[in-house]
């Protein structure tokens, strides 16, 4: 049974269960999580928890997701902004919220699921619950991706991905002004073998996984800045950060319950509570066509959501950002 901790940023703040678990990774819809709640699946501090529980900092949160029933993928008609599309693959703005395919629980309104309604056809690789999906983003982090339509360009693209010869960058704002303007943190990480649900850098076991950042700006107690992934794992930049005691504004699973500084200005505290997600942002991912060899790269626009929090803590002053989605290489 998967545990984890209520950690918000706010030491002082409460959530709803349900709120709480429908935005973590792999969790199913607040209706599929309600019937769960109702037959007391959901244990708070191990005692059977209401939908409608306060969660408070420190509550030990268990969960028993009801298990995946296999079968194919349908097309469903979810929007989804189309970057670039040719015979061979498809890149795209994936938004916050939506889960890259079926999971424990959910086996629909799926990012799978709006790319076979706009592609009609993708790779049969990643089988009938994951076609076309060469790479994913966590449930809650927006930006852009690519899907393969062939199984040739799957193939292509994933040997890329193993290579580590993608240019794959991030936003994200963090807690803390970082000292150092830019820099490389490495480590192996595996899963936390008590949080379930979470990743962890620390122990000598795992996969190796490195990140590059560079501070873009600092401010009001925060930083804004852009990491650059050598590796792809699991919560990858969500672990070194918070490991590296910056980690990212609003995460619900690696944010360390950090508060807000007293001097916060008050149009970015109001963002910050609207903000129901971690600020982490993938603007731009580059890869050689699989068929062609050619050089591609696609950035995307930092989302409003992101942006009102950046905007009064002046971090997005002198940052020339991507102002919409489109190929600049």
């Amino acid at each position: 049974m998967p545990r984890f901790t209520f950690a918000p940023d706010n030491p002082n703040e409460t959530q709803r269960a349900d709120l709480f678990l429908a935005g973590l990774s792999g969790m199913p819809t607040r209706s599929r999580l309600k019937k769960l709640f109702d037959d007391g699946q959901v244990l708070v501090n191990g005692q059977p928890a209401r939908a409608s529980l306060r969660l408070r900092p420190g509550d030990l949160i268990e969960v028993e997701p009801p298990p995946l029933v296999m079968g194919k993928a349908e097309p469903e008609n979810i929007p989804l902004v189309i970057v670039h599309q040719d015979s061979d693959l498809v890149v795209f703005e994936k938004p916050a919220g939506l889960l890259t395919h079926a999971t424990p629980g959910q086996r629909d309104g799926t990012l799978v699921n709006a790319l076979l309604y706009h592609c009609k056809e993708l790779s049969g690789v990643g089988g009938a619950i994951k076609p076309g999906i060469v790479h994913r983003l966590d449930k809650l982090t927006s930006g852009v991706m690519v899907a393969a339509k062939t199984d040739a360009a799957h193939h292509g693209l994933a040997e890329q991905f193993r290579l580590h010869t993608l240019d794959r960058r991030y936003l994200a704002i963090v807690h803390g002004e970082m000292e150092r303007l830019s820099g490389r943190i490495e480590s192996k990480i595996a899963r936390n073998p008590v949080h379930r649900l979470r990743m962890t850098g620390r122990g000598e076991e795992g996969r190796r996984a490195v990140t590059n950042y560079k501070v873009l700006a600092r401010g009001h107690g925060f930083s804004l800045i852009e990491c650059r992934l050598e590796t792809g794992r699991t919560h990858q930049i969500r672990v070194h950060l918070s490991e590296s005691k910056h980690p990212v504004v609003c995460d619900p699973l690696y944010g360390m319950g950090r508060g807000y500084p007293a001097n916060l200005p008050v149009a970015a505290h109001a963002a910050l509570r609207h903000l129901k997600r971690q600020a982490l942002h993938a603007y731009r991912i580059g890869f050689k066509h699989p068929t062609t060899a050619e050089w591609m790269a696609f950035e995307s626009p930092l989302p409003p959501d992101i942006g009102a929090v950046a905007r009064p803590l002046g971090l997005l002053e002198g940052i020339k950002l991507p102002d919409l989605a489109r190929r600049v290489e």
